[in-house]
């Protein structure tokens, strides 16, 4: 689908309702008929730069959620009447933004739209609410929706495991099939509207999870910021999930991804280091992930509420009326309030035992003590949901049965209520449970504070001064995503129904001037982080993140869903084979340092003994006399002449260029002079205690060196093991001449001043000192040891020919000071058999 701009698209039009049959502009249809689209699907598209232009200068936010902020109600007439819906996240988040920030909301709606009404429904929400409705068959939807997200994402990422058929069920493809295709439709719906350059696109939830690989192949550079309003759970839950690795790296083609708390992101960044390898750091206060030579950032920032909407039904009659019949309703009675949907993870039946638990223990309370439980329809459907649903009613029946007495009914189950009346609830409860045993983030005890603070209205209702400090009790569960922000709260295990009718107890008895002080400390807090300052917040944070989009180039790779985008410096390149060549034929004097393990050799290899191949193609380049070759390599001086025996002309570099000779004939040299090893004694039995505690891990003893490798431990362990033994390792060898330095999976410690760079300074001083001054310079590596050569090699202008052809290469597509690269050893071997058969 072409993008176009969306500026000539949204002339307004009156707010009635839609004049179907009505001449009118359409948006082109994209694909929304039923059917498995292929998760391998890979349009032309694929590697498409962000080059379509703006026609328009000012920002705008693209938001896309699962449903639209809409209500629909199809009238007497037929036709069909929408509003907007106050209470929707994707509407209030608005508030954050700025005044001339164009917002565009796509996702679908509530109510189902006969195909034939589908054009004329788009363009009057295209017109009057900039929405772009996304219109699934119900059958896909039902398979998306109640199938994939609800079956299997939302049981999972509450920490459900799929153990038998009635908890969660086992995994269906295709399911993840109508998954896909659904984000796929979104995606193109997305690409309906959007100006690539100008826009930015703000993804709403597990719903959407794969849509940010989709736009991100067709356009490479698209400003797109991803937010979790679900918890994330830990690695060891996550990685049970089939297609873990595929929704992990199409969130990675976000530049922002967002979470409530800590937690959740700590457990995201675990799974993409134990699943995909990726490391990540904390820079200037923000967490970046390297992916492809693009950062990826992670924000941890719980929502907020919509104070203004929530003050404006307090200032309701209705709601004013309620509070005063509520009041003489519960006039000697003590009101804890609980507000849940009906499913599995709020906890509603764990509250009910404890409300039981307190009456037995506490016979003073029955009469005085009410507990009111608001039960929200469940969002889901399933047997989970009416097992949940009979288990309350069942309890609410035996704990009344049991405490009942004249005028009293200890436990109140309302399941459909008014807005207003819920307002009115929060008012003159004394004290508001939330006991969910796993939540993403849960705004009760929010909307509670706010609530209790009441207006002046209200407080004459209840007979309160003006004057007088409002106070509050919250009680809530340490698994929901608002715990840590509510310092003032009650925390409690809602697993433990002792220590939850303690709690319930404890908030009942708590002097009115502490009261008064959590309330206070709550309501400062709520009130200043609203969900107009997290969506301010997360905005400025995608800005920052996608700020240097331009400036990179970026192309794509990979098939289907393991599509990514790789972003590197303008100036890296591939490099050209006939290119060197061409540049090898015409030179005279020629300087060649190859790595060898990951370079020459796979990574991963079982063998790393070069094969007779290679070695005839070293030998041919040696025996050129236009030619100085050198390997430089990490392995041990003894290893690199038993493989290298036949190579007579090849100059080597081992152990990190510490061990140096131009030839066979030659003696093995230091390059830097130590005068003991003593070091060793010290570095050794700290090395032996890390690997004796790290199962996985192994050391390596070398002439120069000592090195601890941990690439077969666990991967956070052996990391933290790392980190801190490279600590242990400086404090010990303060005083030794030795350098300390980590790497990949590896902490070394070796004499000062060792690295391959030295071996770059040395062959091209030596070419100098003969007379010869270098006129090409071919170096290749992979990896971070091999980066010195290439900043050597770099400032060395000075030593080469002013017209010296330089090839600084990397082996892989990634951030490197080299300013070529080839794709793989296959890659590099091809190239040096250009170079061998050049010279012969």
């Amino acid at each position: 689908m072409v993008s176009r701009s969306y500026s000539n698209l949204l002339e307004l039009t009156s707010c009635g309702s839609p004049a179907f049959g009505r001449e009118k502009k359409r948006l082109p249809r994209v694909a929304t008929v039923a059917g498995v689209l292929s998760e391998l699907d890979d349009e032309a598209s694929n590697s498409a730069g962000s080059d379509v232009p703006s026609s328009i200068s000012q920002d705008r936010m693209i938001v896309v959620g699962n449903q639209l902020p809409l209500k629909a109600h199809r009238k007497d007439d037929g036709t069909w009447d929408f509003t907007w819906d106050e209470d929707s996240l994707l509407l209030q988040l608005k508030d954050g933004l700025a005044d001339d920030v164009e917002t565009i909301y796509i996702g679908c709606l509530k109510e189902e739209i006969e195909p034939s009404e589908q054009d004329d429904v788009a363009q009057y929400l295209l017109d009057t609410f900039k929405c772009v409705p996304t219109f699934l068959p119900p059958e896909l939807f039902t398979k998306f929706y109640h199938g994939f997200c609800k079956q299997h994402l939302w049981p999972l990422f509450h920490y459900m495991l799929p153990l038998s058929p009635d908890l969660g069920g086992r995994f269906d493809r295709s399911l993840w099939q109508a998954y896909v295709s659904v984000n796929k439709i979104f995606a193109d719906k997305v690409m309906e509207v959007i100006n690539p350059d100008d826009d930015f696109v703000w993804v709403h939830d597990y719903h959407l999870m794969v849509l940010p690989t989709f736009l991100r192949k067709r356009f490479n550079r698209v400003r797109l910021g991803f937010f979790l309003h679900s918890p994330f759970p830990s690695s060891e839950i996550y990685r049970t999930l089939p297609v873990r690795d595929e929704l992990l790296k199409a969130l990675l083609n976000a530049d922002l991804i967002g979470f409530h708390t800590f937690d959740y992101a700590r457990h995201f960044l675990s799974c993409c280091s134990r699943m995909l390898g990726l490391s990540y750091q904390s820079k200037r206060g923000y967490i970046g992930l390297e992916y492809y030579g693009r950062t990826v950032s992670i924000k941890i920032l719980p929502v907020g509420i919509h104070i203004g909407q929530l003050q404006s039904v307090m200032n309701l009659p209705e709601t004013e009326s309620k509070v005063a019949e509520l009041r003489n309703r519960f006039k000697d009675q003590t009101v804890m309030l609980g507000v849940d949907d009906m499913d599995i993870f709020k906890g509603i039946s764990l509250k009910l035992l404890a409300m039981e638990q307190l009456l037995l223990q506490h016979p003073e309370k029955r009469g005085k003590v009410v507990l009111v439980q608001i039960a929200n329809p469940a969002r889901g459907r399933g047997k989970d949901v009416q097992e949940a649903q009979s288990e309350t009613y069942a309890m609410v029946k035996r704990i009344n049965d049991t405490f009942r007495r004249p005028g009293y009914t200890p436990v109140v189950l309302i399941d459909t209520l008014q807005s207003y009346e819920r307002i009115a609830y929060y008012v003159i409860a004394e004290c508001c449970l939330v006991t969910a045993v796993r939540d993403g983030m849960n705004l009760i005890p929010y909307e509670y504070v706010i609530c209790r603070q009441g207006n002046e209205k209200i407080d004459e209702i209840l007979g309160i001064s003006p004057f007088t400090q409002k106070k509050s009790m919250l009680v809530v569960s340490e698994f929901i995503g608002c715990s840590p922000s509510l310092s003032g709260a009650i925390r409690v295990n809602p697993w433990n129904i002792d220590s939850v009718a303690e709690a319930m107890d404890s908030a009942l008895v708590v002097p009115e001037s502490e009261k008064q002080m959590r309330h206070e400390k709550h309501y400062r807090y709520v009130s200043t982080h609203d969900v107009a300052y997290w969506a301010r917040s997360f905005l400025q944070d995608l800005e920052r993140a996608c700020r240097d989009h331009l400036r990179r180039r970026c192309w794509g790779i990979g098939f289907g869903l393991g599509f990514r985008v790789i972003a590197l410096d303008p100036n890296f390149r591939k490099l050209s084979v006939e290119h060197i060549v061409s540049a090898y034929k015409r030179t005279k004097h020629r300087a060649i340092l190859l790595d060898y393990d990951g370079t020459m050799i796979q990574p991963g290899s079982i063998s790393n003994t070069p094969n007779a191949e290679a070695v005839g193609i070293l030998n041919s380049l040696c025996k050129d006399p236009m030619n100085c070759v050198f390997i430089v390599s990490g392995k041990e001086r003894k290893t690199l002449t038993e493989w290298f025996s036949s190579c007579e002309m090849l100059g080597m570099a081992a152990e990190h260029g510490y061990f140096v000779r131009t030839n066979q004939k030659a003696e093995w040299e230091a390059c830097v002079s130590v005068s003991d090893f003593e070091w060793k004694q010290i570095a050794e039995p700290v090395m032996q205690l890390y690997m004796e505690t790290t199962d996985g891990s192994n050391i390596e003893a070398k002439e120069s060196a000592i090195v601890w490798n941990y690439e077969f431990a666990d991967r956070d362990f052996g990391s933290c093991q790392a980190k801190e033994l490279l600590d242990h390792l400086e404090s010990v060898l303060a005083n030794e001449p030795v350098s300390v330095k980590s790497g990949p999976h590896i902490v070394e410690v070796k004499p000062q001043g060792v690295s391959k760079g030295i071996v770059a300074e040395r062959l091209l001083s030596t070419m100098q000192q003969k007379g010869v001054v270098p006129d090409f310079v071919l170096c290749i590596g992979d990896d971070r040891s091999d980066e010195d050569m290439f900043e050597v090699i770099a400032s060395s202008r000075a030593s080469l020919s002013p017209v010296a052809d330089v090839f600084p290469c990397t082996v892989g597509q990634k951030p490197s000071k080299a300013k070529y690269y080839l794709d793989d050893t296959g890659d590099i071997w091809r190239m040096l058999q250009g170079l061998a058969n050049a010279s012969e």
